[in-house]
């Protein structure tokens, strides 16, 4: 298939219109047939309960071109599990795991022109999510619901892809409630968004969140996981009930002990051990894993030298390897790749 005429290379990570999107409606207790439209644009009532109390799940995942020319996607079955996951716990009904993956094949095949090449340094970015459309004034679930999924090719996340980005310690609670991280709601995102925006406005790339019951521990950005590397070459990643479930960082986490043999702590990381990390990495959908190079608190500078000038040694192993997996070159551990037939 003929791919559009799109400098792949210079895409940043931006909407880009494409051709085709799915959409099912939630009404009388049950999910239509759903379909294929082209009309990008969402038409509800003024009182809809997206609006009105912010009921609403998203999820973000991406499909790749692989080095045989194949179109794929990386582990999709997980995020249709989150997303009935969060569903349930905003009193949404959950869009059935097979449907979603169908959605997401359906999709992706039906833009398979917008998929970058292999090479390119792109991806095509799918966004489902479902949102409250019916009316609803007193506080309370709405009774009827949207499930729409589109797609967009992205280049980098971050701007200078693997140039080591800049982080400040947020002084903005978020006040996300254990247990809740999984969730990853419209709420809890524009939760972050003025900390992210006082970073970006102070030179900074990202911002980190302490937990907000005693803020000592790392939690995670406002839109990514952290992940670092002990001087003895040992992988740490945070743990606290608030912190989003990366697809990402569990993937990262099965490369590390089963592919490179590496040692994997999945607990809480105080703040002032981060002096005493040799690397440090954002993960995520988006982010993929991108070297951190220092954090600012205040006064006090961190930096992590082995990826101050480029990405670490074993965050750069790990980023080759992970990459690897989706685009074909390394071959993938049993359902991890699902292939779109174009």
């Amino acid at each position: 298939m003929e791919k559009q005429n799109i400098d792949w290379g210079n895409l940043g990570f931006a909407y880009v219109p494409t051709t085709y999107r799915y959409v099912s409606n939630y009404k009388d207790g049950k999910w239509d047939d759903g379909a294929l439209i082209t009309d990008p644009n969402v038409t509800i009532n003024e009182c809809a309960g997206v609006l009105q109390y912010c009921q609403q799940v998203f999820e973000g995942l991406k499909a790749y071109t692989t080095k045989d020319g194949d179109i794929v996607t990386f582990r999709p079955y997980m995020n249709a599990e989150r997303m009935i996951d969060g569903a349930a716990r905003l009193e949404m009904p959950s869009f059935p795991k097979e449907r979603f993956l169908d959605a997401v094949d359906q999709v992706v095949r039906a833009n398979a022109d917008f998929v970058p090449p292999y090479g390119s340094g792109a991806t095509l970015y799918l966004r489902p999510y479902i949102f409250a459309s019916g009316p609803v004034i007193g506080v309370k679930p709405s009774k009827e619901y949207q499930f729409r999924l589109f797609v967009t090719p992205v280049g980098p996340y971050f701007k200078g892809g693997a140039k080591p980005i800049t982080i400040c310690v947020s002084e903005f609670d978020r006040s996300a409630p254990a247990g809740t991280g999984h969730i990853k709601a419209g709420l809890n995102y524009a939760m972050s968004l003025h900390a992210h925006e006082y970073a970006l406005t102070h030179g900074f790339d990202e911002n980190m969140f302490l937990d907000p019951a005693t803020h000592t521990f790392v939690e995670e950005t406002g839109g990514a996981n952290f992940l670092f590397i002990t001087k003895d070459g040992k992988v740490v990643t945070p743990k606290s009930d608030s912190i989003l479930p990366s697809i990402t960082r569990r993937s990262l986490v099965e490369v590390a002990e089963k592919y490179l043999g590496l040692t994997v702590e999945h607990r809480p990381v105080r703040f002032d051990e981060l002096e005493d990390f040799a690397e440090c990495g954002l993960c995520g959908t988006a982010a993929v894993i991108s070297p951190v190079g220092r954090v600012v608190a205040k006064d006090k500078v961190i930096t992590f030298p082995a990826g101050m000038e480029e990405m670490g040694p074993i965050t750069k192993k790990l980023y080759d390897t992970l990459t690897g997996i989706q685009q074909g070159l390394i071959e993938a551990p049993e359902g991890w790749i699902r292939k779109i037939d174009c």
